[in-house]
């Protein structure tokens, strides 16, 4: 059996039965706060372009943040381009990106197109949550490290996994989605820090109800597309770096939503800046940190991650959420890292930049990675009047494994994104509506709270 075979008959022997309430629980966080990023992205720029290129084609899917309904395949292109362009998306370990970014888009708009049962769409985004980081267990983190995107190129197969699994296709039909993937997936990590870092995304959404869509109608691929001598996992990965054992190891024991779960970012900037902002702002306030009294910050983080945060001089609102030295002057001055910080020209704030020339990252040395981990973060802050306060962060809040963020957290995040879009009802009313949105007779139920019926705020 190819491996596209073997995950297809997982894909369709799962049903809602399966699926216990920890699982569902992160299944309506993840619901959320996409959604609530998406309509938060909306107004961005390459938001705007995108919808502008696209045309509009009238349909029944909504585009987030607006009141204009357009085709599925427009829709998952568009939403997925703003649930990620602000990167205030959520994040999990196995995947090494955003898992629900690049399934909810495509989901949901087809989910709208066939009036689909909350229960369904449920079912189907654990589905294709599952795929993701199936493979990308299998793959990383050489495929990370190579320079691939796993956000879109691992995304895409979650997007057709849960297409898929929504319609219902057969196991060959959802075989010939995967291995039309193997042909679909793309981007890579050059483009971080520019708008072609969301369009993966939106590009991988859109690929992946494609590719689910051409299959429900007889196209077909290879079936042994992904492990190929010219494959996926060969041209992806290469020989001798990648594990197809560990990509089959297991299948909902626990699901990957569930353990390690979905981790919500409390920042709207890259996940490898989460931790030494969560340090600095604690350092900020524990010791009533002033720019006058910093004359320097080290900060060290893996150099895994030091690789695409290590931006002394960003030069977009875009290229600044992955600028470990912006985010820490913001976070040392500010005490914060909020949307506001990376709207229109904030970067180039003069206070910002001056900070900015005091904070000097570095790589963790191989000792602490391995005795702490990859998501550990040390900050040392020299004062002007002399001495030194230090502090380290093993994971940032919202990101430890199993344990999902605080319930009042995560309604002040999705207030914080919705606000400038929606009326006090409409947030309300959208907000109680997911706490069980498996219970809906149709996901048109519950994206009826959104649509935008006056002038965007922001």
């Amino acid at each position: 059996m190819t491996l596209a075979r073997a995950l297809a008959a997982r894909i369709v022997a799962t049903s809602f039965g399966d699926i216990g309430e920890p699982a569902k629980h992160y299944a309506r966080i993840g619901f959320l706060d996409t959604i609530a990023v998406g309509i938060a992205g909306a107004n961005d720029e390459a938001s705007r372009i995108a919808r502008r290129v696209m045309g509009g084609s009238p349909g029944q899917a909504l585009v987030w943040g607006t009141g204009e309904r357009v085709g599925a395949l427009e829709a998952a292109f568009v939403n997925g381009i703003a649930a990620n362009v602000l990167d205030f998306d959520d994040c999990t370990d196995n995947l090494g990106g955003h898992p629900s970014s690049p399934i909810l888009p495509a989901l949901i708009a087809l989910g709208e197109e066939r009036g689909a049962s909350g229960r369904d769409v449920l079912t189907a985004y654990v589905v294709g949550f599952e795929i993701e980081t199936c493979l990308g267990r299998g793959v990383n983190f050489h495929h990370y490290e190579k320079g691939w995107h796993p956000t879109a190129t691992l995304g895409v197969f979650g997007a057709a996994a849960a297409c898929a699994r929504l319609m219902a296709l057969d196991e060959q039909r959802t075989t010939h989605a995967l291995g039309l993937c193997a042909s679909l997936a793309a981007g890579v990590k050059s483009n971080l820090g520019s708008m072609a870092k969301p369009m993966h995304v939106g590009n991988c959404s859109r690929n992946g109800l494609l590719a689910a869509r051409l299959a429900a109608e007889g196209f077909t691929s290879n079936a042994d597309a992904l492990e190929h001598h010219q494959g996926f996992l060969e041209v992806f990965n290469g020989a001798g770096h990648y594990d197809i054992g560990r990509i089959l190891a297991k299948w909902g024991t626990p699901w990957d939503i569930e353990m390690p779960g979905i981790a919500i970012k409390q920042y709207p900037c890259c996940l490898s800046t989460q931790a030494v902002v969560d340090a600095m702002i604690r350092l900020a306030q524990d010791h009533d940190l002033r720019p006058e009294s910093v004359a320097r910050i080290d900060a060290r983080i893996s150099a895994r991650r030091l690789e695409h945060t290590n931006r002394p001089t960003p030069r977009s609102a875009l290229d600044a959420k992955l600028s470990a030295q912006y985010v820490l002057a913001r976070a040392m001055v500010d005490r914060a890292v909020t949307l506001s910080h990376f709207e229109g020209e904030s970067y180039r704030d003069g206070e910002i930049q001056d900070a900015m020339k005091r904070v000097h990252v570095s790589p963790l040395d191989n000792g602490t990675l391995a005795r702490e981990g990859d998501f550990f973060a040390d900050i040392s802050v020299a004062l002007t009047g002399g001495g030194t306060v230090t502090g380290s962060i093993a994971r940032p809040a919202g990101h430890y494994a199993g344990v999902p963020l605080e319930a009042d957290k995560l309604r002040a995040k999705y207030e914080a994104c919705v606000r400038h879009h929606l009326t006090g009802a409409q947030m309300d009313g959208f907000y109680e509506a997911v706490q069980s949105f498996e219970h809906a007779e149709s996901i048109r139920e519950l994206m009826n709270h959104i649509v935008v019926t006056r002038p965007l705020s922001m």
